[in-house]
């Protein structure tokens, strides 16, 4: 895979992501977004992986968001008026866990980025927001439909109607963040994180994810009668996992997860 904006590495069961633009803050632009979309793609398709960790390269930033000087000198006039951060949704269309280590700024489409994953473990020194507003732009990419979502209404809006950074503190206090921690032991939490999730079974957290993520808007009833109809659902219902988990139990021992 030739990638020159996002590295890419897989130790074991754990995919290592990272945002490669640290002159510009990891902002982003459209190489950089596509060189993403690609990396999303192998990870869900790759069966050895289980969990990814999605950082930015240097101390500054996780995401700076979109790459504004590149929208204006190198996009025309009709690309800048449409989305700012056009994607093809990979990442929503991963089922396996992702987890955010914020190492800086995630502001803009950088915390939208961080929405996208499932666990958010931040830097003493991250901050968040959505400063599109004070641009004259829209948190398109996700922002502004998934934060009212994942905080009380009116923290969110709080956020979207003012652009104001918050610290990671304040982000672990409103629910924003799974954990804070000092910098230099960001990577360690953040990999803490995934060695709990590679004790579970990789297709049943797949199951879990899909399941939560597709029903999350959904009345309890019609989310319990769709369950059964979801892809990951019937994949853990016919593997071996799904033997596996029940028997390890009764015998006192670990499971081994064969991921079929």
């Amino acid at each position: 895979m030739d990638l020159r904006y996002v590295i890419y590495e897989k130790r074991d069961a754990v995919a290592y992501v990272t945002v490669n633009r640290p002159e510009v803050m990891n902002a982003l632009h459209p190489p950089a977004r596509a060189e993403l979309e690609t990396v999303w793609e192998d990870f869900s398709s790759d069966d050895s992986l289980w969990v990814a960790i999605l950082t930015g390269a240097g101390e500054r930033a996780f995401c700076a968001g979109s790459d504004l000087k590149y929208r204006v000198e190198e996009a025309d006039e009709q690309a800048q008026r449409g989305p700012a951060a056009p994607s093809s949704g990979a990442l929503e269309r991963c089922w396996k866990p992702v987890i955010a280590a914020v190492n800086g700024y995630a502001v803009g489409g950088g915390l939208e980025l961080a929405l996208g994953c499932d666990i958010i473990v931040a830097s003493e020194a991250a901050q968040f927001g959505l400063p599109e507003p004070r641009r004259g732009l829209l948190a398109d990419g996700g922002g502004v439909i998934k934060l009212p979502r994942r905080l009380p209404y009116h923290l969110a809006m709080g956020l979207v109607l003012t652009g104001r950074l918050i610290s990671a503190g304040e982000a672990f206090r409103m629910g924003l963040a799974n954990e804070v921690t000092p910098a230099a032991d960001l990577m360690e939490a953040a990999e803490r994180w995934a060695v709990e999730v590679t004790k579970c079974s990789s297709l049943a957290l797949q199951a879990a994810k899909q399941l939560a993520v597709t029903t999350l808007e959904m009345p309890l009833e019609a989310a319990s009668a769709q369950m059964d109809r979801l892809a990951a659902v019937v994949r853990l219902r016919q593997s071996e996992d799904y033997l596996e988990g029940p028997r390890a139990f009764a015998e006192k021992r670990t499971p081994r997860w064969v991921g079929r």
